[in-house]
């Protein structure tokens, strides 16, 4: 491997992301990049797609008239970019998401912010029912331009184990 490539010939590098499970060390932190600079665009579309009504996320007179006193970004916006920052690092490789917990909104997001996320592995344990794979928990951090923390949560993942998956063709 060289410079996040797997040679498959001689002279010949074919690209590699994520990790196997071997790979996770409990306690390490992947600095997920680039950020995300967060729209108004971005955020209407995502309300629209999901049927997110509330009108404190697109309605500006309707804001304005709240504490924020301007459109928040809807939450699941965040959580879905956090996610998908993090898939290069820790969940190319996976199989399946196992499930997000302890999701805390902690700082409200607005168009025009931008988001940077990391990762902490916090578990890994050997599969019981497939040999071939592991369990994988981190917590996901995302933080504003200022370094503020605005969300975080739990995601557990199966992953592929080395040599195992389709990622190996």
């Amino acid at each position: 491997m060289r410079d996040g490539a797997i040679e498959i010939s001689k002279g010949r590098y074919r690209e590699s992301f994520g990790r196997y499970y071997e790979q996770f060390e409990v306690g390490d932190v992947y600095e997920h990049r680039p950020g995300r600079t967060i729209s108004e665009a971005d955020n209407t579309w995502f309300t629209l797609l999901t049927m997110n009504q509330h009108p404190l996320h697109f309605d500006v007179e309707f804001a304005a008239q709240t504490e924020f006193k301007k459109p928040l970004i809807a939450s699941p916006l965040t959580v879905a970019i956090m996610t998908g920052q993090s898939v290069s690092d820790v969940s190319q490789k996976a199989v399946a998401n196992l499930g997000w917990t302890d999701i805390r909104m902690l700082k409200p997001l607005f168009a025009g912010d931008t988001l940077y996320s990391e990762s902490e592995v916090l578990e890994k344990r050997e599969s019981q029912k497939r040999p071939n794979q592991g369990i994988v928990t981190i917590k996901t951090t995302g933080k504003n331009q200022h370094g503020e923390v605005v969300c975080d949560f739990v995601r557990t993942m199966l992953i592929w184990k080395k040599g195992h998956g389709p990622a190996e063709s």
